[in-house]
């Protein structure tokens, strides 16, 4: 009798999940969609605030930013997307062998929130080193957080694994749609300085988001993969120091001396940024240890590498270049509803929504008649359809010569051609990336494809800096000859493609 009045044990609750997904993609969500709410809000800003007061100022704008001339600005804002994917790398390798990325995104959080707190206060000083802080805690979470996505799927052939990413891009998306439209609105419209601190908000709601969830996340995120040595990490801070050293001797003397102008700080970096991929590359190429597949690769790879740097040179002018044209010389309004011309930057995480589950049912239409373009084939028309938006650009700088302000839609068209371009190369530049690393580099070679921007903005703030080269990038001939050049490199590539294929060896 007794034994019939014994309970049975509970059956366990069902764990709950996100979508059919662990929960802790729900943390990461939407601490990425809040860390891109704050990043793009900025990038939204960052052009127009450059010119505000300027020469190049639209009549009648908000004043009270910086006031450079639009070639200086555009380089500024070169540089700067420059440094946050080259950072990219050091991030990745401080979740590596430092912090673990759990704790190494929780810092760039805090250097993030910290970098728009300064920005939001005003004076250039200060304007330079909220720039600084948002470049470095950018570069600091974008390797590691992706990381973490990964590592909530504990086996790699999880059939579950591409739609977190899916998912988690959305949040990305998500966040770079609103943004443009909350903090551009509120910085363009009532005061600069605000916008940049509705930034810091952002990124302080994602970061509380990430501290209370970091419960449903794989406790191996908070393991240090392959930690540093008692004697590499004493032989690391030497060299960080005596590096800080010199360069704060340089620059003081630099002062001192009264020969301090922005050229002091633009073409280093600048250089910065041209010199560290090609090193990069060159070192992975030439290591010995490399079996001749490896090596064939790698030949491959820079094909790709130097096509993604092209591609994300005039790509990436979306927000600088065709920005600045957008503020000065196109209308602000559309059928009577006046808008700031910040909102142009939500146009492309808006085009990315609607048109990636297309191109994805394209791709596997087109594969299942075996008709699918190989990688190359995608890249090449990547670049043909970057080269098109700039030949599109062509018009609307050719009517607003004689001082008329263009429709906003030459600029809608521009932003939509691009994004065309990017669903070709971007997706397939990453998956290119993993399936071509050797295995002695495949941790890093992310952080290597992400040294393509690095790359192609460089090149951008060259060309821009008044006191390198000074080309005019909103003139017809530069647009004219950008358009060209890309069009041609997707030519060049689309004619070698057979070489191209044999380098890949097994790679399709």
């Amino acid at each position: 009798m007794a034994s019939s009045l014994t309970k049975e044990p509970a059956a366990p609750a069902a764990e709950k999940t996100f979508f059919g997904h662990p929960r802790g993609l729900a943390t990461l969500f939407m601490t990425e969609m809040w860390e891109r709410f704050s990043f793009y809000g900025m990038k939204a800003l960052l052009l127009v605030y450059l010119i505000s007061g300027g020469p190049d100022a639209k009549k009648g704008s908000l004043g009270g930013g910086i006031g450079m001339d639009e070639g200086t600005a555009i380089a500024v804002f070169s540089i700067y997307v420059s440094m946050v994917y080259l950072l990219a790398m050091p991030g990745g390798w401080l979740g590596d062998r430092v912090w673990g990325p759990r704790k190494t995104v929780t810092v760039a959080a805090v250097t993030i929130m910290s970098g728009h707190v300064i920005l939001a206060l005003p004076g250039q000083a200060t304007f330079y080193v909220g720039l600084a802080l948002v470049a470095i805690g950018s570069g600091l979470l974008k390797a590691n957080i992706s990381t973490m996505v990964g590592q909530l799927y504990k086996d790699a052939d999880d059939p579950r694994r591409d739609g977190g990413f899916t998912i988690f891009y959305m949040g990305i998306n998500a966040g770079a749609f609103f943004a443009p439209l909350a903090i551009g609105t509120v910085g363009q419209k009532v005061n600069w300085h605000l916008g940049f601190a509705m930034a810091a908000v952002g990124m302080g709601i994602g970061l509380v988001v990430f501290l209370l969830g970091t419960k449903h996340l794989n406790p191996v995120s908070s393991v240090v993969p392959k930690p540093l040595s008692t004697e590499e990490r004493a032989s690391w801070l030497r060299k960080v120091a005596v590096s800080v050293a010199v360069v704060a001797v340089f620059y003081t003397v630099i002062g001192v001396a009264g020969m301090f102008t922005k050229a002091w700080a633009t073409i280093p970096l600048t250089l910065i940024g041209l010199i560290v991929p090609t090193a990069v590359l060159v070192r992975i190429k030439r290591d010995k240890e490399l079996d001749r597949g490896e090596q064939s690769k790698m030949t491959g790879y820079i094909w790709f590498f130097v096509a993604a740097a092209a591609f994300w040179m005039i790509y990436d002018q979306g927000a600088s270049t065709v920005q600045a044209f957008g503020e000065t010389k196109a209308s602000g309004s559309l059928l009577g509803f006046e808008f700031p011309s910040s909102w142009y930057q939500s146009l492309n995480p808006v085009f990315i929504m609607a048109l990636a589950p297309v191109f994805a049912w394209i791709w596997l239409w087109l594969n299942r008649k075996g008709k699918e373009p190989t990688t190359v084939g995608k890249f090449a028309a990547g670049l043909f359809f970057i080269g098109v938006s700039f030949f599109f650009f062509l018009l609307p700088v050719a009517m607003s010569s004689n001082g008329q302000l263009v429709s906003p839609m030459w600029l809608v068209g521009i932003y939509l051609i691009q994004t065309v371009g990017e669903l070709c190369i971007s997706p397939v530049g990453l998956s290119v990336t993993t399936k071509m690393a050797p295995r002695k580099y495949a941790s890093q070679m992310m952080g290597v494809w992400f040294l393509a921007v690095t790359a192609g903005d460089s090149i951008t703030s060259l060309l821009s800096d008044p006191s390198v080269f000074g080309v005019d990038l909103n003139g017809t001939g530069a647009v004219a000859i950008e358009a060209t050049l890309a069009t041609l490199a997707a030519l060049a590539v689309f004619m070698y493609r057979k070489n191209v294929k044999e380098l890949m060896g097994d790679v399709h």
